[in-house]
């Protein structure tokens, strides 16, 4: 799903972006609630940012990555955490990118996440470039989710990848 947000794209930049786990829900400009199994999730756009909600079997889960007034702790390379007997795996990248070779991936990932039946996009008004993308599936008892934070003033893309689940033991041999 493609949708335009209406709100005024601000000159955030990727350097500010911060992740937290466990927030509650923030108000937001755009969702799309999903059902994937037996996991219920909402992935909600905030802005310049993202928060997605998961609830299965009583357990919840709650990923929010933004530009958070206050926050001056940067967004993580990688974090691994056990939510009860969930484990949850969050990593982060930022791509500096051409003028050009941004706007064909732009193209590019805003063609696959509106045209997904998992996806949801948000552009900003003023820029066709300016987006953030979500986009979720379900693997082998696992729900997992990559975003996209477009910010074409730097010529940077914040990409990140979710994976939330029991643990998979490994085959016996």
């Amino acid at each position: 799903m493609l949708t335009t947000l209406q709100t005024a794209y601000s000159d955030t930049r990727a350097a500010d972006l911060a992740w937290t786990l466990g927030r509650e829900p923030l108000p937001a400009l755009a969702a799309l609630d999903l059902q994937l199994g037996g996991a219920e999730l909402q992935l909600r756009l905030l802005g310049a940012s993202h928060q997605v909600l998961l609830q299965e079997d009583g357990r919840t889960c709650s990923e929010t990555v933004a530009c958070m007034p206050g926050s001056s702790t940067p967004l993580p390379l990688g974090v691994a955490k056990r939510l009860g007997d969930w484990e949850y795996e969050f990593a982060a990248r930022v791509e500096t990118l051409t003028q050009g070779q941004f706007a064909g991936r732009a193209q590019e990932l805003l063609a696959l996440v509106s045209d997904h039946p998992h996806g949801l996009a948000g552009t900003f008004p003023g820029s066709p470039y300016a987006f953030t993308a979500l986009l979720a599936q379900r693997i082998e008892g696992q729900v997992r989710w990559r975003t996209w934070h477009a910010y074409p003033q730097e010529g940077q893309l914040v990409v990140t990848r979710t994976r939330v689940g029991v643990r998979i033991p490994a085959p016996v041999l």
